[in-house]
């Protein structure tokens, strides 16, 4: 391909990994107020939780479509899909409304991520990727510090719409270099396309969704009955993808010991990271009474760390080996996570110094993987072995965010009767609406903040949990 289609295919999917990462960090720093505006605390989980569910149940199907059709098309549905939920998500007017607006962005971001990893892994050879991992790093790295002061500045100085709106301008121009520069490689005359798994599809995403359905009604009646159905769905479609002439996930790939090792990575880091980056805003707004700017900014030296430690990670990649890598970073990992559960009311120092060590695990342990893993697959499935990837890290995060929202519900309302509260009559806004806490008891705002720390530091053990399992598995990589 000519260096000039290759320089600006190379610019877009930077824009892509900018805004995908300006979302994730914008949104996270702006729930806090938007939940005070739109709901109650009962719906923060789910603004998360249906993102993540529609992105996650699509990341296999884009990375599959897009070995059938090609990546350019499949590239266009889903940056289409992700700025027309953007624009949705900026005009709500209530919490049902937003939640709609991200179950459609989601559905684009479901296929932005991957197919941006996939197009890099068409495009570069190992080396090439292992070398230019720091410039796409630092990608992240400037939309690291851009995106959570940003969002706290529309938050606090204009609108939270705006935290959606933001993404529209990059994904537009995205979209056109993109659109102009790839060539897909031409089908061979007369080559039939393989039939597409309907079947392992349908059932992947109806499985997810009664999963994470179950957990968010774990312990009650319809809990158990999301579990079972999905246990269910789960047993079809192992059975569906044996008998698919060419499955959406193929089973073969987990016979290959680093990338069923990598898919296991992937869940419990994404479980560890992703579902404490969801409620630290909350805790930094609402514990330690700071504003969404100032929110924000927490989430900064955790995404520098990631970033740093990616563009080290990847130039160390070709002298010591992915294993050692991984292992060095999710040992960091489990030690900022168990730091995390140290946190108490005022302990902003500690909580910077533990996102920090996550965001190196990370930065150390993911690009490892994924580079390790585009380089020993099969080019006709490397689209859906990086998917998959993204897809296990996807999961991973989801579920983590289900399970923690509904471990922070149980424990808030048990720490609130203890103190003599009822969970009923008693508001969170107080804590996360400047105007509330103007008119707010002084004395009530201090048993809340209590309650709340100490319902997140159980949120926080569980993340920990996670990361020591996720280092367990890890060390069982060839």
């Amino acid at each position: 391909m000519p260096r000039q289609r290759v320089i600006l295919i190379t610019i877009g999917i930077m824009l892509s990994l900018f805004m995908a990462s300006m979302e994730s960090t914008v949104v996270a720093t702006a729930m806090p107020t938007i939940v005070s505006q739109l709901g109650g605390l009962s719906s923060y989980s789910w603004v998360f939780s249906v993102y993540m569910l529609t992105s996650t149940t699509t990341v296999p199907l884009y990375g599959k479509l897009s070995d059938i059709y090609g990546r350019r098309p499949i590239y266009a549905v889903a940056m289409g899909l992700f700025l027309l939920g953007s624009l949705l998500c900026g005009l709500s007017q209530s919490m049902s409304q937003l939640i709609a607006a991200r179950a459609v962005q989601g559905l684009g971001a479901g296929g932005l991520l991957p197919l941006a990893f996939i197009i890099i892994g068409d495009l570069f050879t190992f080396e090439q990727r292992a070398r230019l991992q720091g410039v796409f790093s630092g990608v992240w790295g400037v939309s690291s510090i851009v995106g959570p002061l940003l969002g706290g500045f529309l938050v606090d100085q204009i609108s939270w719409h705006w935290v959606f709106y933001v993404n529209v301008i990059p994904g537009m121009l995205a979209f056109a270099l993109v659109w102009r520069a790839w060539q897909d490689r031409p089908r061979a005359v007369g080559a039939a396309r393989p039939a597409i798994d309907y079947a392992g599809a349908g059932m992947l995403t109806f499985g997810v969704v009664a999963l994470l359905l179950g957990l968010a009604e774990l312990g009650t009646p319809l809990g158990w009955a999301g579990l079972g159905l999905a246990a269910l769905l789960f047993g079809g479609l192992a059975l569906a993808e044996r008998r698919a002439a060419d499955p959406v996930l193929p089973l073969g790939l987990f016979r290959d010991r680093m990338f069923a090792v990598a898919c296991a990575h992937g869940v419990l880091a994404g479980w560890a990271m992703f579902g404490s980056t969801a409620y630290v805003p909350l805790y930094v707004q609402a514990v330690l009474g700071t504003s969404a700017t100032a929110a924000g900014a927490t989430l900064t030296p955790m995404l520098l760390a990631w970033v740093t430690a990616s563009i080290i990670g990847s130039r160390l990649l070709l002298k010591i080996g992915y294993r050692t890598l991984s292992l060095a970073g999710m040992v960091l990992l489990v030690i900022g996570a168990l730091a995390l559960t140290q946190v108490g009311v005022g302990g902003s120092a500690l909580l910077i110094a533990s996102l920090a060590l996550m965001g190196v695990g990370m930065g150390l342990s993911i690009p490892a993987f994924l580079i390790a893993v585009q380089s020993s697959v099969p080019k006709q499935v490397l689209g859906t072995a990086t998917s998959t990837l993204q897809f296990s890290r996807s999961i991973g995060g989801t579920l983590g965010v289900s399970v923690m929202g509904a471990l922070l519900s149980a424990r808030l309302a048990s720490g609130l009767l203890a103190a003599g509260l009822d969970p009923a009559a008693v508001s969170l806004n107080t804590l996360l609406d400047p105007l509330a806490q103007a008119s707010g008891s002084a004395a009530l705002d201090g048993a809340l903040r209590t309650v709340l720390a100490g319902a997140m530091q159980g949120v926080f053990w569980l993340a920990c949990g996670a990361a020591a399992l996720g280092l367990l598995a890890t060390a069982l990589a060839p």
